[in-house]
């Protein structure tokens, strides 16, 4: 997993969504696994 200060970039990949858990900003991704992040 990537911690970003932006997700906008990572994002933008599709099948990608901004998740909000606990207080941190995620980044999953059902189609490609890989692109995963955290931000906060």
């Amino acid at each position: 997993m990537k911690v970003r200060s932006s997700l906008r970039s990572l994002a933008r990949q599709p099948g990608s969504k901004v998740v909000r858990r606990r207080g941190h900003l995620y980044v999953i991704n059902k189609l490609n696994p890989r692109f995963k992040a955290r931000q906060g």
